[in-house]
């Protein structure tokens, strides 16, 4: 079997914590965290040609992601993370270098390789970005899982882009707050997670729902029928940055190399715990991951 490649369409970023700058963006982490468990990791983004995009470049190069980065004018994008208990809030500046990805062959070559395409919604705020990467969706191969992680943050998004990304979609995420939001906008109110889950899959023929709850719970549902919900383990947490994106990239990876859908939850969740208990979305992997399911007897 050929290593699956996973790809991330969308922001490379520092992640400004108060412990310092670390490499980020939710399309990217989830690249890294698919690598780690198993697939070739890309990422395709932008930085600018100033240090911090040579910085990026190098620490995206040293954790082993695969990039297609263009560079230009503008600055490389930061992000202000404050810390509240370990849940991160974000501050996310407008005009930088991944608001303005062009659509080229290089990257149109790339994205037909990939067996499986993240996307969220914040990369497509601006119509440069936005125009490229639903594009490049388009180039997509036959088969290939397309991941759309909705990672709602600020003002960054709008009905419109939501139908349109889930349109282009073969699995969704979402969490329980993001869900709220969406069951006025798409007038399913009163309706249980899992009804709201299947109503999605329905509406606009994905594969698979992912919710997730935090420190609650998550659920995954498939078009199949198939359910599994775990509960979330207690860990000590150091922060949560890009701990639903390392649940994604496991996911993934783990569906592309044959896992049923039970095995490829029970991993998501346990690599999202061991990266809740580390600092930034990047952590380098223990020789063995603990399994911090089998403390809560799961």
């Amino acid at each position: 079997m050929t290593t699956p490649i996973v790809l991330s369409l969308g922001e490379l970023l520092w992640d400004m914590l108060p412990s310092g700058k670390r490499a980020g963006g939710a399309p990217v982490n989830f690249a890294y965290h698919a690598m780690k468990n198993g697939t070739e990791g890309w990422a395709i983004s932008a930085v600018g040609e100033d240090e911090l995009g040579d910085e990026l470049i190098a620490k995206a190069d040293e954790a082993g992601i695969n990039t297609v980065l263009q560079r230009n004018a503008w600055p490389t994008s930061t992000v202000e993370v404050a810390l509240k208990n370990g849940i991160p809030e974000y501050t996310i500046v407008k005009g930088v270098a991944w608001d303005h990805i062009l659509y080229t062959r290089q990257l149109i070559d790339v994205v037909s390789k990939a067996d499986a395409v993240c996307f969220g919604t914040l990369a497509l705020r601006s119509p440069e970005s936005h125009a490229t990467i639903t594009e490049l969706l388009k180039h997509t191969k036959p088969g290939a899982m397309k991941f759309f992680d909705i990672n709602l943050r600020g003002d960054h998004y709008s009905k419109e882009l939501i139908e349109e990304l889930l349109k282009a979609a073969t699995v969704f995420k979402i969490n329980d707050e993001e869900l709220l939001l969406l069951r006025d906008m798409f007038d399913i109110r009163g309706t249980s997670g899992e009804d709201a889950s299947r109503w999605f899959i329905e509406e606009f023929g994905l594969d698979y729902v992912i919710l997730t709850a935090g420190s609650a719970y998550s659920t995954i549902i498939s078009r199949k029928g198939e359910v599994s919900t775990l509960d979330t383990p207690r860990v000590e947490v150091n922060d949560t940055v890009g701990a639903g994106d390392s649940f994604s990239g496991t996911f993934t990876a783990r569906i592309l190399l044959g896992d049923t859908l039970a095995e490829a939850h029970r991993k998501a969740v346990n690599t999202a715990a061991f990266v809740c208990t580390q600092a930034g979305a990047w952590p380098e992997y223990p020789a063995e991951m603990p399994d911090y399911l089998a403390e809560i007897g799961k």
